[in-house]
């Protein structure tokens, strides 16, 4: 049975067909997909594994805020977001978001925004398991604000 519901934590493999799925829709011309992945190396440390834990109920609560804010800024804006916990091999899929939009510029500026507040406030936290040691990470918050308006930096 496929799940139907447009914000997920899950410890099964991410499905990127079912999640944009959640967001097709006829007015929509253009669909960002963001698929974020465990990459072999990280800051010149091999990656063996990666382990993701949730606050559940409020991972989904702030993945909602996070599609609020995108329809406050891209009106009409269909979001759909996942992501796994448990854990996850190099190539797995952590994170998939799908952004629906009439037309293309949004769609990449809500994507871009759908990622970084991810990252910025859902309470997700990321075990890196290295070759020689390991680190819990909290938020991700980079030197990018996608709270301000005008911010593109990558």
């Amino acid at each position: 049975m496929a799940d139907n519901r447009r914000f997920l934590i899950t410890a099964e493999p991410l499905s990127v067909e079912g999640t944009l799925a959640k967001v097709r829709h006829p007015h929509c011309g253009a669909i960002n997909l963001f698929v974020g992945t465990v990459r072999e190396l990280t800051h010149g440390k091999i990656t063996t594994h990666l382990e993701y834990e949730a606050y559940e109920p409020m991972a989904v609560k702030m993945m909602e805020q996070i599609a609020d804010e995108i329809d406050q800024r891209w009106p009409g804006t269909r979001v759909a977001m996942a992501h796994r916990i448990g854990r996850l091999e190099i190539e797995d899929a952590a994170v998939v978001i799908a952004v629906a939009t009439p037309h293309r510029a949004a769609s990449y500026e809500a994507g871009r925004y759908a990622i970084e507040r991810l990252k910025e406030i859902v309470p997700i936290w990321k075990k890196e398991n290295w070759s020689d040691g390991t680190e819990w990470m909290g938020h991700q918050q980079g030197p990018w604000d996608p709270t301000k308006p005008g911010s593109s930096e990558v």
